[in-house]
């Protein structure tokens, strides 16, 4: 693919685009504006789903799902009308992954809340639905097989994370891609899930000593 100029500025602003996107945290927004509160300060101290569900409760917990998968979702389609409009590309879909990255990263390091934001879960899976839905759909499966027999989402997440670079490459490698391509898609999702286990170091170690909570256990002030 010739990288015009234009072509170079649609990757750069798609880029941009969905970092700014991805640092919208929708669960400190709706813990500061409804609860007057900081998500960050109770539980585990992250800023995801999960402690919105134990500290707030389900219908937060509801909102903030919504929010955060859409984002990934919206930072794909906006990065797909720039390389359309921008570029001139109508199919590349490599800048879906670079903008799904750029939007993962935006929700981990927010430029708005001094760059702490969530783990990043709900935003992937946003992400793979519009760029790789049939990876999303075998490691969601993977999700609730973990779930269902643990109770435990971050045990669940980590799992999840752990098999999407495998999924991605052995159905990039069952549907005929060539090496190029499943090396750049399995790198992508290789540098997600590494580091969303990274992210879920501190429910590692909990879960190692047998205190990480399962759904529906209160969190409690840090």
């Amino acid at each position: 693919m010739e990288m015009t100029p234009l072509f170079i500025l649609s990757i750069v602003l798609s880029a941009i685009v969905a970092y700014f996107i991805g640092s919208i945290n929708f669960a400190l927004v709706i813990s500061k504006v409804f609860y007057h509160k900081d998500i960050r300060d109770y539980g585990s101290g992250n800023a995801g789903m999960t402690n919105m569900l134990r500290t707030f409760g389900k219908l937060p917990a509801l909102f903030t799902l919504i929010g955060d998968l859409t984002k990934g979702m919206v930072a794909i389609l906006i990065a797909r009308l720039l390389f359309w409009l921008v570029g001139g590309v109508p199919q590349f879909v490599l800048g879906g992954y670079i903008a799904g990255l750029c939007a993962f990263l935006g929700h981990v390091f927010p430029i708005y809340y001094g760059f702490k934001g969530g783990k990043g879960i709900l935003v992937t899976s946003g992400i793979l639905i519009m760029i790789d839905p049939l990876t999303f759909g075998i490691i969601f499966l993977i999700f609730l097989i973990v779930f269902i027999g643990t109770k435990i989402i971050s045990i669940s997440s980590i799992s999840a994370s752990i098999a999407y670079p495998i999924v991605t490459c052995v159905t990039r490698i069952i549907q005929g891609y060539d090496i190029t391509t499943i090396v750049l898609h399995t790198a992508f999702s290789l540098a997600i899930g590494g580091l969303v286990v990274y992210l879920h170091r501190g429910n590692i170690k909990r879960l190692l000593a047998g205190e990480e909570p399962k759904i529906g256990q209160k969190g409690k002030m840090k």
